[in-house]
Parts: structure tokens; C-alpha cells; sequence
């Protein structure tokens, strides 16, 4: 039995009717269901043919199944018809005469392959029992029908030659001729089906033909064969900064339909690597209905708290003046945006289960990437809320080797971390615990700081008040050791959060932290440490451009 039914419905009832329905009479009685075939197009009914009830049945079936789906009816029923095991004592009793396929061939003065293209362009067959062997063959009337409704299909098929080693090597000339005036290989596919007579594919196949045997004087070199991942990388970044597809189809040798196979493709990789890690909630799991949804995902709920602008404190800069414009969250509205933000990663992770890498469907990675956009969305608007929090804490910790710009600036990651990891339904208010997360790391990074100064420090500094260390090595190396850690802190923020906690923990980038294994990075992240190989091997790279680009001397190997 055929597999290649578009709809499963049909297929459903084809199985039904031909292992099912009928054997309600011997095969040799039967009567081909090919006149039922034949008229689908003049008529919706099926009791004017000769044809059994169960076909009867099935090719109406068909029909309204095909019909309601939007689909022609005449694929399904051609391949209804050829599933029907006929014999040919039942041809033989229609008097009719039979053509297997290479007899057919020979009859029009066609190729097997044109036999074939035409059984898909509506030439009906049927498979028969001949010597005890079950074979596809056409009745004459079939033919004759299908030749009197593609009279000038089949003449062309009639008059196709063979391509003579001349023709062939004018194509390759004139081909390799309009790749150097830039045409690309779709341009030059059609251009030359217009100049010699012959069908777009024909020139297609002639050109693929002789790139694959001399590969050494290809005309398009690039354009066969499998397109590597750093290649499909690249396609992907030029199109995501702007590059449409038939200018990335000219750069890179490929028909349009090929570029856009490797967007949706790198696409889907990219959204199957999106960080879409949410706090988890029974909650989510239980809503139903739209109603439910709508009440997640709605706006947020007005304050209860009178209108006014907070002052700010005199002698702050412009920038941190501009955060007490931003209204604090009231209690109500803080569950409303976390629940919001939370509910939108596990729509999308739920959503992003689906994705099959080989056969992405656009529709559902937009859904993904929409829901994606709004929990961002959601999480800014709580960051923004809280910054002057960062701001209050960072000025209790201000010291001479601390600025308060970078107290700040280390605080508000803490800040989008625990954004990230705070559980509303506990009850607690997130300032609490937002200050407690940048107090903690506080704690921890100045405390490793005066413990790096301290490194320095010599006994006789401490008998005679605290001195610097006047050994110019010594102040030279601290002074490349604090530049080489400004360029690394640059070139990390290039890198994602995922990859930034991966390239740290493995090299031990911060003070006092001894590097992991692999294993250990995957078991802190919950992942295998195969993909955290990937990982670390993508951030690498990443980090090597950044340090190209920021022209930073990179040491050689040991």
C-alpha cells in the first residue's frame, strides 16, 4: 500500500476499504475503479460507474474529505485506485487491453521517468495480478483519456531527445559564461531554458552533473553538496543583521529555497539553546481554559498608592536621578509581573518540545520567540522598578578602592539574578530578597579584593603604617593583572548568561574559585557534560572574536 497520502484521514479510509470492505466480492469480478477516478472532476456522485460498492464508498469518502481539508481529490484517489489489487482475468473480461510501464513507454515514445512524472499529473493506474505477480499497469482507456486531456503534454514528451556532448558542453560555456557576468543558478537555470528549448530542470541536472564529475572546473563550485554548520552559522548572523535571502542566495551560491531551509534550521537551533528556565508552579499546570490565561496574562493591576515622583537625594548623577522616576511595585502588581514573566517561560518551554530540528514549522517557532519577547519584556519592567534599590545598598559599601559606579554595576547583575530565581509564592516581597542576594555578593567580592591586596602587603609595611609596594615588578604586575581582568570582564559580557557561568566556573575566573570539570558544570546546571562541551567550545569562540575585534593580545599556547 501506497505511504505517501497527504492527509491521514484519507489514508485511514483506504486502509479501511481495501483490507477491510472489500472482500465482500471475488477480485475477478471486481470492476476497476478507474472510470469513478476519471470522473471526479465532472461529477461529485459515484452511482453512474460500474464500480463496487466499497470503492464506491471510499472514493466519496475521499471526496469529502479532501474537499474539507482544502486538497485536490485527484492524488488520493489515484493512489486509492492503484492500492486496489485488481487480475488480469478481470481486465481480460472488460476487454481491455493493458500496458505495463515500460510498455507504455515505448507506446508514446516517452521515458519510464516521463511515465512516472505523469502517474503525479493525473495518469491513472492499477495494479494487477499477472502470473502470479502483482505489478502496475494502465488500461487503454486510461490512456487514451489522459492523452486526449495533455494532447500537448505529451507531444512535448514525444519529441524529447536525448542532450547530444555538444549541446552539453554549449550549456556548460554559456553557463559558466553568465556565473562570471554574476548570475546566480537559478538565473542561469532559466536563462538558458529559454535560449536551447529545454526545461529548467533539464539544465539544472546538466550543470549539477558536470560540477560533481570536474569538480576541478566546476562552474558552481559551492552550490552542491551538504553546507557546513559554521557556513549555515554564517548565513544565519548575515540575515539576522539585515541581509535578505536572494542577496544571502547570490553571496553563497544557493537557491532561495536552500537559504531559507538553513534560516528555519539555525533557527530552531538558536531557539532550542534560549535560556527558558522558569521557577516552577503547580499553578501553570492546572489552567485550562482561555479565561484562566487571560487573567495571567493581562495588565497589570493599577496601584493602590497615591500618584507622586520620589525625590531623589541631592548630588547624584543624572543617571541614577532618572531611577526614582520609575514607580516602585506595589505588592499586588510584583506576584502580577513574576507570575506573568514565569507563566510566559513555561508556555514557551512547553511550546519548544514540540520543535522537530529537522522539520521546524514557522508558525510554532514564532509563538516560541513571541512568548520569549514578552517574559524579557515582563522582567525589565520589574529590573527597572528596583534599580534605585541597587543604587541604596551600593552607597553603604563605598569605600576608596570601591567606586560606587561599580558597586552598582555588580549589584545589578545580582539584581537579574535573583529577578530570575525569586519564588512569588512564598510570600515574601522581592526586595527582601533582592537585598539579601546583592548584600551576599557584597560580602563576598570585597572580601576577596582585600584579600588580593593583602598579597602584596610586606611585613615592614605593617610595622611602619601601611605602605604601598614601591618594587616597580610588583607594581606592574598588579597593574597588568587589574588591565588583563578589565579586558576579560569585557569581552565576557559578549556572552550570554549560560555561557558567561560556563566559561567562569571551568577556567575559575573568580578570585578564590578553583576551575570544574565539565561534570561539574553540567551537575551545578543540570545538563550532561556533552552539552556543556558544546557550550564551552561556542563561548570560546565567542570570546576569541570579542578579542579581535577589541584588538586584546591573546597569549600563546605553553
Amino acid at each position: 500500500m501506497h505511504t505517501d497520502y497527504l492527509h491521514p484521514a484519507v489514508r485511514g479510509i483506504c486502509e479501511l476499504e481495501i483490507h477491510g470492505g472489500m472482500g465482500d466480492r471475488p477480485a475477478q469480478h471486481a470492476a476497476p475503479p478507474e472510470p469513478a477516478l476519471a470522473e471526479r472532476g465532472a461529477t461529485r456522485t459515484w452511482s453512474c460507474t460500474p464500480v463496487r460498492a466499497p470503492i464506491r464508498r471510499g472514493c466519496s469518502a475521499i471526496h469529502a474529505v479532501s474537499g474539507r481539508q482544502g486538497g485536490d481529490t485527484g492524488p488520493p484517489l489515484r493512489l486509492f485506485g492503484e492500492d486496489g489489487p485488481q487480475t488480469g482475468a478481470a481486465a481480460a473480461a472488460n476487454g481491455e487491453t493493458v500496458f505495463t510501464v515500460d510498455q507504455l513507454a515505448r507506446y508514446l515514445n516517452v521515458s519510464t521517468k516521463t511515465i512516472s512524472r505523469w502517474r503525479r499529473q493525473g495518469l491513472v493506474g492499477q495494479r494487477f495480478v499477472v502470473d502470479g505477480r502483482e505489478r502496475v499497469g494502465f488500461l487503454k482507456s486510461s490512456v487514451d483519456r489522459f492523452v486526449a486531456e495533455n494532447r500537448d503534454r505529451v507531444c512535448r514528451g514525444a519529441r524529447f531527445s536525448q542532450l547530444t556532448e555538444r549541446e552539453r558542453a554549449g550549456i556548460v560555456d554559456r553557463a559558466r559564461r553568465l556565473a562570471r557576468a554574476g548570475k546566480w543558478p537559478a538565473e542561469v537555470a532559466r536563462c538558458l531554458a529559454q535560449e536551447t528549448g529545454r526545461s529548467i530542470e533539464t539544465i539544472r541536472y546538466t550543470l549539477k552533473r558536470f560540477d560533481q564529475e570536474n569538480p576541478h572546473i566546476a562552474v558552481f563550485p559551492h552550490i552542491y553538496g551538504p553546507l557546513e554548520l559554521e557556513t549555515k552559522q554564517k548565513i544565519f548572523g548575515q540575515h539576522h543583521r539585515g541581509d535578505s535571502v536572494e542577496v544571502l542566495a547570490r553571496r553563497f551560491h544557493r537557491t532561495r529555497a536552500c537559504i531559507s531551509r538553513v534560516l528555519e534550521e539555525m533557527r530552531a537551533r538558536w531557539i532550542l539553546d534560549f535560556p527558558l528556565d522558569c521557577v516552577p508552579n503547580d499553578e501553570f499546570a492546572k489552567i485550562r481554559s482561555p479565561e484562566q490565561e487571560r487573567l495571567i496574562l493581562g495588565p497589570m493591576p493599577a496601584s493602590d498608592r497615591p500618584a507622586r515622583t520620589p525625590r531623589a537625594p541631592s548630588g547624584l548623577p543624572p543617571y541614577l536621578k532618572s531611577l526614582y522616576e520609575i514607580p516602585l511595585l506595589t505588592p499586588s502588581q510584583e506576584v502580577h509581573l513574576f507570575r506573568k514573566m514565569n507563566y510566559l517561560k513555561y508556555k514557551a518551554a512547553k511550546l519548544r518540545e514540540q520543535i522537530d530540528p529537522r522539520n521546524p514549522k514557522r508558525r510554532l517557532m514564532n509563538r516560541i520567540e513571541r512568548y520569549s519577547r514578552e517574559a524579557v519584556a515582563v522582567k525589565n519592567r520589574i529590573i527597572r522598578s528596583n534599580l534605585r534599590l541597587v543604587v541604596s545598598i551600593a552607597k553603604r559599601h563605598v569605600s576608596e578602592t570601591t567606586p560606587l559606579f561599580e558597586l552598582i554595576s555588580d549589584g545589578n547583575i545580582s539584581l537579574i539574578r535573583a529577578v530570575d530565581r525569586f519564588d512569588y509564592a512564598r510570600g515574601n516581597k522581592f526586595s527582601t530578597y533582592a537585598s539579601w542576594a546583592i548584600m551576599k555578593n557584597y560580602t563576598r567580592s570585597l572580601h576577596d579584593e582585600h584579600r588580593h591586596r593583602d598579597r602584596f602587603r610586606t611585613g615592614l609595611g605593617e610595622l611602619f603604617g601601611d605602605t604601598g609596594d614601591s618594587r616597580p615588578d610588583h607594581i606592574e604586575q598588579e597593574l597588568a593583572q587589574k588591565k588583563r581582568e578589565r579586558q576579560v570582564e569585557s569581552i565576557l559580557d559578549r556572552l550570554d548568561e549560560r555561557e558567561r557561568t560556563i566559561v567562569v566556573q571551568r577556567f575559575g575566573l573568580r578570585r578564590g574559585q578553583e576551575p570544574l570539570t565539565l561534570k561539574q558544570v553540567g551537575a551545578n546546571l543540570g545538563v550532561t557534560k556533552e552539552r556543556i562541551r558544546q557550550l564551552e567550545a561556542r563561548a570560546l569562540d565567542k570570546l576569541r572574536q570579542a578579542a579581535e575585534e577589541a584588538k586584546i593580545d591573546l597569549p600563546g599556547p605553553n
